[in-house]
Order: structure tokens, then C-alpha cells, then sequence
């Protein structure tokens, strides 16, 4: 740690316990960095995110990220529902019963399992990470708090950031009576993010359509509704016999914490959609959300940054905020640390807004595509039936479950390789180690499959950054090296067809920065 004229100056300050502030905070917590998290809410638990409306759906990206640190067995236990793609978490228990297994859906419109054509993917092997998984907020949340204190975060509860000054060393930051010092500030608070409001961050996109509800309810004649999801000519809604609703009302977003959600108000909204007299006898749990779709324009300024739900909203709609914030926190931690380290490459903290930018941007015109098809109107109607038939054809199911799984995420890295800026194969090694085992240190790993001479002295220039492994694997997909980045992105590969030692140099430094004594 380190210290200022009788003052604590933490390496990071981070604002939200969240999962993003959470993860972010054992990323840094691997290079030893001092890291203070500062959460505005004395307890975070709240029972909505017990409820069925309240898990989430973690998709390939997420789930490898948390597999690469060793989080994902106790993530993925106890877990009160899971399928195969871990973006059915919304799926009523009648939909999860069906023969066919849901893959996950697009505005409510589901692909299978059987209609997906895996070949498509062929750097992808098989991996404890290979699907997604479904959990709720409260369990991810208390498994990452749980690994973030045992690797040495300092979390506070009930001391939210208010506001914050910064200069070219250091940012002030000023929460409630208490005033905190960091080299870096990371805003991980949320939609109305604190932390991006007093930076001054442009905030653009678009303004909501429609009011969702997620409501637990008890009714006095429950059969009046079908369970599943249903698209009627005022809005959407899906039920769960067990009492579980969510609604989206096309109201502009008017009811959106603009008033008390009530027993009659929810009764109301029901049987506008609906279409029924069905009465409800008590509201146990109540939320509203809206589709608006805003984006920063920038991810930094100075010394402060932003992730997550800070720096991106949209509508909750396929359960991608969560996987997005998870990205950028796994993207900026090992960025972040070499950066407070002094051995960054030029350039290479930029890249967080350069690489995970337009994947948000993509995130937020795939939620405004689906809110598209979910208006309740004739042409909508029309255009819904055309993409149920797209995604009933092999090439259509294989597409949405490119896009909702999130297997087809590239970062452009300038490098015509297919692989390099995908996510890494989950190698397997001879020895019984596999490539996530390797990562979990949150340094880069060169993996030579040839032994050759002059890759381990390359390597060895590098070695207080990556990890330099000679080994035979199961599948070596062809390849005969390959260098991957803390994050698990492939950031060079050899076929072995080329000549390759000056291009590796070139990666290496590109990433790692300069090179150490070797």
C-alpha cells in the first residue's frame, strides 16, 4: 500500500459493490494492488434478487471469466435454476418442461438446442465453461464480496460517493463526512451512476418506450392466465403459476419510479395487457424498468473510469448488462494494473474503451432490436412471425445463439489470425492441465506446443508477466503456439506456417510492454 504525508492513497478506489465493482476488485487484488470499494448501501441484500425474476443469466464470456479465476464452481452451486444456455432464467417453469431444450430466446422467441449448428465455432473446445448458467444477484454477489475480502479488498458499506476532484497524481473523493484518496477512481455504481454524473461523462441514447414490471403476486383466481410468455395488442406479459409476472407496458416509460407501485396499480396494468378480469389478492414484491438505452461516450477521463452499468444501460431484456459489466471489469483489471504498475504499453489502457465500446454499443441495438419486436402493434405482429421462422432454420438458431451466448465476441486486434482477439480454447494439457488453471494468477500465458528454443528465451524476457508453458495438449486445433492475455483474448497464434519469432516480439510488447532482463 501506499502513503501520502499521513493520508492512505489506495491504487483504486471503486464505487458500487456490485458484481462488476466486486469483480474488478479481485482482478486488482491479484497484483497485489490496495483497493478500497465503497458501496452507498448499508446492506446490499434485498429479497428481489431472490426471486425468480431476480436470476440471472451468465453467458459463455461471463461464466469463462469466472472459470479463469476459480469462481465458477461455487457460483454455479446452489443454484435454484440452470439450462444449457443460461439465458432461460426467465423461463417459466411450463417452458422449461418443454421437450425440445431451450437455447435461449430473442424478444421472448425461443431457439433450441437442436437447431444450433456448433460447427460453426471450431476454435471453441470442450470446457467446464462451455455453456451459460443461470443465478441470482444475492448469490453472485455474496460469492464475490466472500473472494474479495479473503484476497485483501477493503469493502465499506453505507458510504456512497458524492463527489470527487482529481489532478494528474491523484482523485480526491468525498462520501458523506469521509474523504478517500486513489490513484484511480472506477465508477461501478450503476445506471445513475454518481460517479459519471460528477465526471461530466456524455451520456447518449435513446428514451424508454415502455414500463416493465417484475411483480410476485398472490391471485384470487390464478387460472385465469396461461403460464408462459404472450404478446396481446396493448403490451407483454409472462406468468408463472407460482405467482411470478413481469409486464411491459408501452407507456413511454411514465411509471418508472415516478410513483408508488401498488396492489391496484399492478391489477390495472395486468388486465390492460391481459385482457382479463383477473384479480389480485396481494403483491408480495415489485419492480419497474424501462428500455432506455443510453451509452458514455467516453470510458475515462483522467483518472477516473467507468464500468458496467455506469458506462451502458439498456433494457433487462436476454439478462446482458450483468455479462457486459462482467466483460469490462475483466478487461480493465489487468489493463488497470499494468498501467499503476509502470510497465504498460503505450496505448494499452485506451484499449479498454477501444475494445469494450462497441461491444456495449452493440448490446444496446440488440435490446432496441428486441424492443422493436415486442411493440404491440400489426407490423410488429408481422415482423415476429418472420424472425420465428428465421430462427427455426439451422443458420437463424445458429446466429441467435452466436449473438445471446456471446460466443462470437472479437475485438479487433489488427491481426488477420481467426483467432487472435477471441477468446482463448480452454486447452487441455497432457499433464491434466488446462489453460484456465494457467490464468488464474491473472497473468498472460505463452503456450508452446513445439518446446522451441527461441520461443522460451522470447518468453523468458516476459516472465514476471506471463507464464512460459512447453507442453504437449489434447487438441492443439493446428496451432503450433499461441499467446493469450490475462483476460483469456488470444493476442497472437502460429500455425506454424510462417516464420513467427518477430511477430511474437511484437505481441508481447504490444501487451506486456517493454521487455525485463531475460
Amino acid at each position: 500500500m501506499r502513503w501520502r504525508i499521513g493520508s492512505l492513497l489506495y491504487d483504486v478506489v471503486i464505487a458500487g459493490a456490485g458484481p462488476v465493482g466486486l469483480f474488478l476488485a479481485c482482478e486488482l487484488r491479484l497484483a497485489d494492488l490496495s483497493v478500497l470499494v465503497l458501496e452507498q448501501n448499508e446492506d446490499t441484500r434485498s429479497p428481489l434478487k431472490q426471486l425468480p425474476f431476480g436470476l440471472r443469466g451468465l453467458s459463455v464470456p461471463s461464466v469463462e471469466a469466472l472459470y479463469r479465476r476459480g469462481l465458477l464452481e461455487e457460483i454455479a452451486s446452489s443454484q435454484p435454476a440452470k439450462d444449457g444456455s443460461g439465458h432461460g432464467a426467465q423461463a417459466s417453469a411450463h417452458w422449461m418442461q418443454q421437450p425440445r431444450r431451450p437455447g435461449g430466446h430473442f424478444a421472448g422467441i425461443q431457439f433450441f438446442h437442436d437447431n444450433i449448428d456448433a460447427s460453426r465455432w471450431p476454435y471453441r473446445l470442450p470446457s467446464p465453461a462451455d455453456s451459460g448458467i443461470a443465478v441470482t444477484m444475492e448469490h453472485l454477489e455474496t460469492v464475490l464480496a466472500a473472494r474479495a475480502h479473503a484476497l485483501g479488498a477493503e469493502i465499506r458499506y453505507g458510504v456512497g460517493v458524492e463527489s470527487f476532484d482529481q489532478s494528474e497524481e491523484d482523485v480526491t473523493i468525498r462520501a458523506g463526512a469521509s474523504t478517500f484518496r486513489g490513484r484511480w477512481l472506477v465508477g461501478c455504481d450503476g445506471g445513475r451512476s454518481t460517479v459519471r454524473k460528477a465526471g461530466g461523462f456524455e451520456f447518449a441514447g435513446t428514451d424508454p418506450e415502455f414500463t416493465g414490471y417484475s411483480v410476485d403476486v398472490d391471485m384470487a383466481d390464478p387460472d385465469r392466465l396461461s403460464p408462459g410468455r404472450h404478446y396481446t395488442p396493448t403490451g407483454v406479459y409472462t406468468y408463472s403459476q407460482s405467482g411470478t409476472i413481469a409486464m411491459v407496458n408501452f407507456d413511454g416509460g411514465a411509471c418508472h419510479r415516478s410513483q408508488a407501485i401498488t396492489l391496484d396499480h399492478v391489477q390495472a396494468v395486468l388486465r390492460r395487457i391481459s385482457g382479463t378480469d383477473v384479480t389480485l389478492t396481494a403483491l408480495k414484491m415489485a419492480a419497474t424498468w424501462t428500455d432506455r438505452a443510453y451509452q458514455a461516450t467516453a470510458y475515462r477521463k483522467g483518472r477516473v473510469l467507468l464500468a458496467g452499468d455506469a458506462a451502458h444501460i439498456h433494457s433487462p431484456l436476454g439478462g446482458q448488462g450483468l455479462n457486459l459489466g462482467v466483460g469490462d471489469a475483466m478487461n480493465l483489471g489487468w489493463k488497470l494494473v499494468a498501467t499503476i504498475r509502470g510497465d504498460a504499453s503505450a496505448g494499452l489502457l485506451d484499449s479498454y474503451f477501444e475494445e469494450r465500446h462497441p461491444v456495449g454499443a452493440q448490446i444496446l441495438d440488440w435490446s432496441r432490436a428486441q424492443v422493436a419486436v415486442m411493440r404491440p402493434t400489426a407490423s410488429t405482429r408481422a415482423l415476429e412471425a418472420i424472425i420465428r421462422d428465421l430462427v427455426e432454420t439451422r443458420d437463424g438458431a445458429t446466429y441467435f445463439a452466436e449473438r445471446v451466448w456471446g460466443v462470437s465476441l472479437r475485438y479487433d486486434l489488427g491481426d488477420s489470425h481467426p483467432l487472435v482477439g477471441r477468446s482463448a480454447p480452454d486447452f487441455a494439457l497432457n499433464d491434466g492441465t488446462r489453460l484456465a488453471e494457467l490464468l488464474r494468477t491473472g497473468k498472460g500465458v505463452f503456450l508452446d506446443f513445439e518446446a522451441q528454443p527461441h520461443r522460451r528465451a522470447l518468453a523468458s524476457q516476459w516472465s514476471d508477466r506471463i507464464t512460459y508453458v512447453a507442453a504437449g495438449v489434447h487438441d492443439r486445433l493446428d496451432l503450433s503456439a499461441v499467446l493469450v492475455r490475462p483476460d483469456g483474448v488470444v493476442a497472437w497464434a502460429s500455425d506454424g506456417t510462417a516464420a513467427d519469432p518477430e511477430e511474437a516480439s511484437q505481441a508481447l510488447a504490444r501487451w506486456f510492454g517493454k521487455p525485463g532482463e531475460a
